[in-house]
C-alpha cells in the first residue's frame, strides 16, 4: 500500500525520481514497470504494472456508456520503466494534459499513485476543503 505525499522535480528531460521508500516497494512488485495515464480530476495515475493490467480489464469491460471514460484511461496509458536512477519519464502529452511544469506532488493512494502539477493540487485541495466534504465525511469518522 502506498501513502504519503513526495514533492517533487520534473527535470529538463520531463523525468521524475521515484522516492526510495516507494522504489524498493515497486522494484519488488512489478521490477519497476509502471503504467501512467490522464485521470478525470486533472492529474496523472501512476499504476504498478500488474495493478494495471487488472485495472485494464475493468475498464475495457465498462459499457459503451463509459466510452469517453476508457478513452481518457486507456487512449492515454503509457508504459514506462524506472531506469537505473529510479526515476520515471512522463512524456510531453501527458505532462501537458496535466499541466505539468516543473513542481510536482506525488501522491500514496493505497495501490496505485497520483502525480499533480503541485499549483493544481494546491488549488483543487483548496476547493475540497472550501466544500466542506459533508457527504463523504458523514460516512467516515476519525
Amino acid at each position: 500500500m502506498f501513502q504519503g505525499s513526495s514533492a517533487l522535480t520534473l527535470d529538463a528531460k520531463g523525468r521524475v525520481t521515484v522516492p526510495t521508500r516507494h522504489r524498493d516497494v515497486l522494484a519488488a512488485q512489478c521490477e519497476g514497470r509502471l503504467t501512467l495515464t490522464r485521470h478525470p480530476d486533472g492529474c496523472l495515475l501512476v499504476y504498478p504494472r500488474p495493478v494495471w493490467e487488472a485495472k485494464r480489464e475493468q475498464i475495457a469491460a465498462l459499457p459503451m456508456q463509459a466510452r469517453a471514460l476508457q478513452r481518457l484511461l486507456l487512449g492515454n496509458a503509457q508504459d514506462v520503466e524506472l531506469d537505473g536512477a529510479g526515476r520515471v519519464l512522463v512524456a510531453p502529452e501527458l505532462r501537458a494534459a496535466a499541466g505539468m511544469t516543473r513542481e510536482v506532488m506525488l501522491l500514496g493512494m493505497g495501490a496505485h499513485f497520483e502525480l499533480w502539477d503541485a499549483a493544481a493540487l494546491a488549488r483543487r485541495e483548496a476547493e475540497d476543503l472550501a466544500q466542506n466534504m459533508a457527504g463523504v465525511l458523514d460516512q467516515f469518522s476519525f
